[in-house]
């Protein structure tokens, strides 16, 4: 099957790359480096605007064609030459066809002064699947956002606000939907007054678009054999927000100090992102370290359950994917995570079907199909079918990431500090434990999957907890075999520490979190439709369930299945402000919502905790920071708390479903 999702190139006899779907360049064939400084840098007069950036501020460049990063990496050297050490680069960059891992480092070879740049985005440079898809950089004081796929079909669905634009498609004549009067009204969306733009091309046609689209653009000087190029600036009317309840909060008080309320995987991620961007964080723990509950799993599994008709929840995971994937290189391979694959068995013809299916729409890299023969050998095991294997997937060991996010001086791990109620007070949120308060700040953030619905009990969302217990079976020579992670109804890991992961169950009316005989006598039977063989090796069948070793938690998780990500409105103000959604849906009231000023919700990850939670880390740093969003617009918004609220006002009373 060819490759229609990543760059096809050729290479001259100077070993610089051509596209071959295009038939053009992807820089000057004499002086690349130059052409991109002068072009994009000094047209957008990017070391003045850099050098001029106070501790705290973020410069956001947005560029159509991201094609060999050359001129990100050229922006990123740059801005390290001239901001200061607090500020922050967002480099937000649509591109259709990615180059491959391979035939970026070759490209990027070319160029060795900037090899501390290059050497770190190939590091990164993982997972690079279609939709959104957000890379750390120098310990994310660099943010690059690349949305892969269609320029239309990406730039509509980005929430963000452009301070300059590089505009580097292939040459117009051979490349025009990227430079259509429909993708300059997006730039122009996307910008406000005096956004800046340079672009190689003096295409008369181009120009007279851009000065329609809200730009003053001109001719300049070009370079080289270039006679002339374009440079100018927004002079439009910048777009309003959409639905207020949706809308960007107000920015908290200038004080960067955030509560973030448990520490487990989201809580960890949250405080993560926040710190990057110079926040102090106070991270509240009852227990006595980080991932004691659901994320305390020996081996987590990242799991891609999607479906091929492109659903929120499908956008969310590929983009969740890729960004958890990318956070594992920084542990230790074998100890702490292992990109060993899942295989997805195709257990029924259904299944079969649906695999078929997902094959078909999306790019091999990320799955594709395998017979029971090819399965088996990626395996090391017999098994009873084929499926669809992820080869950049494995398993994790929670405990390890969230250790890892945490180490950050900006943040405060604070154990033993269990949260019992919240109070608003002087612009401060204040948490008080058993002994008095705990903390105040001005902004707080409950990543404490259901117990929110405790220290909340106002809001009404509805989170609702599903107790799962994983089993622990000791390995040995035979077991270890097993290569890869294989799924079915149930999963099982190679193996950690000696000993192989097996789970898990769902039980939705248990309170108790002892590990139970009959849950690890339903563990063995999943291992069973999984792998005879396995099971063998393991001598599972003659093992008493009582005498396993396992161990039991909540998740948490929403009636949509979407997790519960960003600020929240005040419920009763809310239904009082938008009541007239009550009798026609349709409307769009001019009427900022009622906030629950500096609360954010992190939560309802459910059973693919490893791959959202992290991703909604950025997610609430992006709102807190005003920051180009790391999903499409249309799935923040699914993910949003106020859904509910929103739900129930147009459904009339009931529960928020």
């Amino acid at each position: 099957m060819p490759d229609t999702h990543h760059a096809q190139l050729d290479w001259d006899e100077r070993g610089q790359p051509l596209s071959r779907s295009y038939g053009d360049i992807y820089f000057s064939q004499e002086n690349g480096l130059e052409e991109t400084r002068y072009v994009f840098l000094a047209n957008n007069d990017l070391a003045t605007r850099f050098a001029a950036l106070a501790d705290g501020e973020c410069l956001n460049i947005g560029e159509t064609g991201f094609g060999t990063g050359l001129n990100f990496l050229c922006a990123w050297q740059l801005f390290e030459q001239q901001a200061p050490a607090g500020a922050r680069l967002h480099f937000v960059s649509v591109e259709k066809y990615p180059l491959h891992h391979d035939d970026l480092q070759r490209a990027l070879a070319l160029w060795p002064e900037l090899a501390p740049f290059s050497t770190e985005l190939l590091a990164q440079y993982r997972a690079i699947h279609p939709g959104f898809q957000r890379l750390l950089l120098a310990d994310g004081r660099v943010v690059l956002t690349l949305l892969i796929g269609d320029a239309m079909e990406q730039l509509p669905q980005l929430d963000a606000r452009i301070d300059a634009w590089f505009l580097d498609g292939f040459n117009p004549a051979k490349n025009p939907e990227m430079w259509t009067p429909e993708l300059f009204a997006e730039l122009a969306r996307l910008s406000s007054a005096g956004t800046t733009l340079g672009t190689f091309t003096s295409a008369g046609v181009v120009r007279r678009a851009l000065n329609a689209a809200g730009f003053q653009m001109r001719r300049v000087p070009g370079l080289g054999k270039k006679w002339e190029v374009l440079k100018g600036h927004f002079i439009g009317n910048p777009q309003g927000e959409g639905k207020p309840w949706f809308a960007r909060p107000a920015r908290p008080a200038p004080e960067k100090h955030a509560v973030v309320i448990g520490a487990g995987l989201a809580g960890c991620a949250t405080a993560a992102s926040l710190a990057a961007r110079g926040w102090r964080v106070s991270l509240l723990e009852r227990h006595a370290a980080v991932a004691c509950e659901a994320s305390g799993n020996p081996q987590g599994v990242l799991y891609l359950k999607l479906s091929a008709h492109g659903t929120t929840l499908s956008r969310l995971i590929v983009a969740g994917f890729g960004h958890t994937r990318r956070l594992l290189e920084r542990l230790q391979r074998g100890a702490d995570w292992d990109a060993c694959g899942v295989l997805q068995l195709a257990f029924d013809d259904k299944e079969a079907a649906r695999q078929g299916k997902l094959a078909a729409a999306f790019p091999a890299d990320l799955l594709h199909s395998v017979g029971r023969e090819q399965a088996e050998a990626l395996a090391g095991i017999g098994l009873p079918a084929g499926g669809l294997f992820y080869p950049d997937a494995g398993w994790v060991h929670p405990p390890a990431l969230c250790r890892q996010l945490v180490q950050h001086p900006l943040i405060e791990l604070r154990p033993y500090q269990e949260a019992l109620s919240l109070s608003r007070q002087d612009d401060r949120w204040r948490v008080d434990g058993p002994s008095g308060t705990l903390v105040e700040a001005p902004v707080l953030v409950l990543a404490c999957a259901a117990e929110i619905g405790r220290l909340l009990p106002d809001a009404n969302l509805p989170l609702k907890r599903i107790r799962g217990q994983i089993s622990r079976l000791p390995a040995n020579a035979l077991s270890s075999q097993l290569r890869t992670v294989v799924c079915a109804e149930g999963y099982v890991a190679p193996p950690r520490d000696g000993e192989h992961t097996l789970g898990a169950s769902f039980d939705f009316h248990s309170d108790d979190l002892t590990p139970s005989v009959a849950e690890h006598a339903g563990n063995l039977e999943l291992l069973r439709e999984i792998s005879k063989d396995l099971t063998e090796r393991l001598h599972a069948q003659t093992l008493d369930p009582a005498t396993l070793e396992g161990r039991a938690a909540f998740r948490c998780t929403s009636p949509d299945y979407l997790p519960i990500v960003g600020p929240l409105a005040d419920a009763e103000a809310f239904a009082e402000t938008y009541a007239v959604l009550a009798k026609d849906a349709r409307q769009v009231p001019d009427a900022s919502c009622p906030w629950l000023h500096g609360l954010y919700i992190n939560s309802g990850h459910g059973s693919r905790g490893l791959i959202s939670a992290p991703l909604a880390g950025e997610l609430i740093a992006a709102w807190l920071e005003d920051e180009p969003l790391p999903l499409p617009r249309e799935v923040a918004e699914a993910c949003h708390p106020n859904r509910f609220m929103l739900r129930t006002l147009i459904r009339g009373a009931g529960s928020p479903t």
